[in-house]
């Protein structure tokens, strides 16, 4: 054990491509639809197994075809799956609309069997997560299961991120349990009520977030690339430009997954930054999200790039 572990959901991704999303009643055609893995967890596992680094994920599955494709997904990774499988639910699902003049995408996700991740979930993974050298979680299975999680990952001397994504209000004290937190601008707003349209916006959230416990905050940009503040530092890390966009949907868990394998490898954390950064960079001018996490040689490329 050891390693990188994240817990999250996997759901299988159903994602339509078209001009614009239907309004209710309406009915369009598409230009294309895809049927993948998703799942912010298990993207980011995925990235981190196709950079190289030594990771398990956990969480809960159906008994059906698209916890088959789960399980085919990570071993093509190199992920440690840890499944508890529920046969009284469904592998979750997400509609996935994709603009197709600009890639940007709108997702709803029915996590399944994922939504019944509990704290006994975690406590019978103790041992692993007391062992990991970085633990990472999102905010799609159940908030008492990814507080638990933080609370061993952190006793056990894991660095612990929390990507807080899809957003929502945090238990008094969660914050203090995260070495890192990872919000788009968006969540980062949810989170602290405070606009972040521009690096003052960031600075002002990252700083709230901070206060409130958070022992460093990267707040996501997108193609302004990430800001990074702690009580020492504040920096805008750029953007990295590896091509043209095709879809973000796997944006963010990229650049998750890139932070979480620098910070496991023992990068600084300016550098995993910008590894993040560069990680997603690549994924984007990608098609899907599982499906576009690059490797570490692809990585290393363009950050070598001048």
């Amino acid at each position: 054990m050891g390693g990188i572990v994240i817990l999250g959901v996997f759901v299988a991704d159903t994602a339509y491509r078209a001009a614009r999303q239907p309004r209710m009643g309406e009915t369009l055609l598409g230009q294309s639809f895809a049927l993948g893995p998703g799942g912010k967890g298990s993207n980011q596992a995925v990235a981190c197994g196709r950079l190289g680094a030594e990771v398990a994920f956990i969480t809960r599955l159906g008994q059906d075809p698209f916890a088959e494709m789960a399980r085919r997904t990570w071993g093509a990774a190199g992920v440690t799956p840890v499944v508890t499988e529920d046969a009284d639910s469904y592998t979750g699902a997400a509609f996935i609309f994709v603009d197709a003049a600009s890639g940007d995408n709108a997702i709803i996700i029915a996590p399944g069997a994922a939504a019944r991740i509990g704290p006994e979930d975690i406590e019978a993974e103790a041992a692993r997560l007391g062992a990991a050298n970085v633990f990472v979680t999102q905010l799609e299975q159940p908030l008492p299961a990814a507080l638990r999680a933080l609370e061993l990952a952190r006793a056990g001397g894991a660095t612990t991120i929390l990507n807080p994504a899809p957003a929502a209000p945090l238990p008094a004290g969660m914050l203090g349990f995260c070495d890192w937190v990872t919000p788009n601008e968006a969540e980062a707003e949810t989170l602290t009520g405070i606009a972040v349209a521009d690096e003052a916006g960031a600075k002002r959230a990252a700083e709230r977030l901070v206060a409130d416990g958070a022992g460093g905050v990267v707040v996501t940009l997108g193609a302004r690339g990430a800001y990074m503040h702690t009580p020492a530092m504040s920096e805008v890390i750029p953007a990295f430009t590896a091509g043209p966009v095709v879809e973000t949907t796997g944006a963010g868990d990229a650049f998750n997954g890139g932070f979480a394998t620098a910070l496991a490898g023992g990068a600084a954390p300016r550098d995993a930054v910008r590894y993040g950064c560069a990680t997603a960079a690549i994924s984007v001018t990608r098609a899907g999200a599982a499906a576009s996490m690059p490797t570490a040689a692809e990585v290393a490329a363009l950050l070598a790039a001048p």
